[in-house]
C-alpha cells in the first residue's frame, strides 16, 4: 500500500504539471515557497523586504510542509521558485515528468534530518533488527526523511517491508511520537526538535554520512519556463541569497531576531538549528563535491532505491540534465 502511495502521488504531479502552461513573460510578483521552522540566512532579507527591493517584485513567500508539496505546486504554476526543497521531492518530481531544474544548494544538513524511536522501546543501532520489527512509523513520503529512513534502517537490518508507514509531516509526526500513537518519527527542523523529547536516534547524521554515504541537503529549484523567461530575475535571487548566507557568517547575531521571526521560532531553538546546517558558496557548489560530479551521482541512487521500492515506475537516464548552474555562474 505505501509504494503504491508513493507511485500514485508522484503520477498525480506529473498530469499536473501536463496540463499546466501559460508564459512568465510580464512577471510581476514572484511567488517563492519556504519552510517554517526551518531557518536560514536568507531569512533577515526575507524579513527585510531586500528581496523586494533588489529584484523590483512583490515577493510573496508561501510556506508548505514538505518539499512533494512544493513541486505540487509548481506543477500547477502557483510557485515559480522552492527555496530549500529537498532533492529527493526533486527527483521523485522530474522522474515522473515535471520540468524543473536545480539551480542552487540552498543548505546542507546532516545533523538536521533522522529518525527518533520512541524512549520506552529502548532501540539502539545494534537491537533495532529486533525492537523495530513491525514497527509503526511516520515519515513524508517521498522525501529526503524518508530516502534517509530507507537507507539508514537497511544498513542496521531493520526489515522495512514491515512498517506500517503514517504519511505525516515532521509536525504531525512528532505529536504522533509524543502521544504514542507511532513507534518511530522521522523528520527535520522544529519538528524533529520535538520528536528527540520522546525518543532517541539511533545513528547520528556524521555517521550516517560516512558509513552509508548519506550527503543531505536541499536545493533551490525552478520551473524550467520560469528560469528560460527570468533569468535575470533568478540570478538576482541566487545572488541575494548567497550574499545573506555571507552576511549571516560575519555578524550572526544581530541576525537571529530576524531570522526566527520568519522562521516561527524561539531565537534558541533558531541558533540551535543553524549550529547544524552549512551552506555551501557558488564557488563550493560548482565544485566535484556538489554540482561538479556528487549532486547527480546522488540523484541516481535515491532515483534507483524508489524504483525498487516501487515508488517510482521508471527514472531518468541523466538527472545531470535537470542541473542548471548558469544562474550561478553569473
Amino acid at each position: 500500500m505505501k509504494k503504491m502511495m508513493m507511485a500514485a502521488m508522484f503520477a498525480a504531479l506529473a498530469i499536473v504539471a501536463a496540463a499546466c502552461g501559460g508564459s512568465d513573460s510580464d512577471l510581476e510578483e514572484l511567488n517563492v515557497a519556504y519552510f517554517l521552522e526551518w531557518p536560514t540566512p536568507n531569512q533577515f532579507e526575507q524579513a527585510n523586504g531586500t528581496y523586494d527591493e533588489e529584484l523590483g517584485l512583490t515577493v510573496n513567500w508561501v510556506s508548505f510542509s514538505t518539499g512533494v508539496e512544493m513541486s505540487a505546486a509548481m506543477a500547477s504554476g502557483d510557485i515559480d521558485i522552492a527555496f530549500s526543497q529537498g532533492l529527493v521531492p526533486f527527483v521523485g518530481a522530474v522522474s515522473a515528468g515535471q520540468d524543473l531544474k536545480i539551480v542552487d544548494v540552498a543548505v546542507s544538513y546532516a545533523e538536521n534530518d533522522n529518525c527518533v524511536a520512541a524512549t520506552a522501546l529502548g532501540v539502539n543501532r545494534d537491537n533495532a533488527a529486533e525492537l523495530l520489527d513491525g514497527a509503526t512509523v511516520s515519515v513524508p513520503l517521498g522525501t529526503v526523511a524518508h530516502y534517509k529512513m530507507l537507507k539508514s534502517m537497511q544498513y542496521m537490518g531493520v526489515d522495512t517491508d514491515s512498517f506500517d508507514i503514517v504519511n505525516l509531516a515532521p509536525a504531525e509526526g512528532a505529536a504522533a511520537l509524543q502521544g504514542g500513537d507511532v513507534d518511530m518519527a522521522c523528520g527535520w527542523g522544529g519538528g524533529l526538535n520535538r520528536m528527540l523529547e520522546a525518543g532517541n536516534i539511533m545513528m547520528t547524521g556524521a555517521e550516517m554520512e560516512e558509513e552509508i554515504g548519506l550527503k543531505v541537503f536541499d536545493v533551490t529549484s525552478v520551473r524550467a519556463e520560469f528560469a528560460e523567461a527570468n533569468g535575470d530575475v533568478l540570478k538576482d535571487f541566487l545572488k541575494i541569497t548567497a550574499d545573506a548566507n555571507a552576511a549571516y557568517a560575519s555578524d550572526p547575531d544581530s541576525r537571529i531576531p530576524d531570522i526566527a521571526a520568519e522562521a516561527g521560532m524561539s531565537e534558541e531553538d533558531t541558533i540551535s538549528t543553524l549550529s547544524t546546517f552549512s551552506f555551501p558558496t557558488p564557488s563550493e557548489q560548482l565544485g566535484d563535491a556538489w554540482f561538479g560530479n556528487d549532486v547527480p551521482v546522488f540523484m541516481n541512487q535515491v532515483a534507483d532505491l524508489f524504483v525498487a521500492e516501487g515508488a517510482l515506475e521508471s527514472k531518468l537516464d541523466d538527472y545531470a540534465a535537470t542541473i542548471d548552474t548558469s544562474f550561478l555562474e553569473g
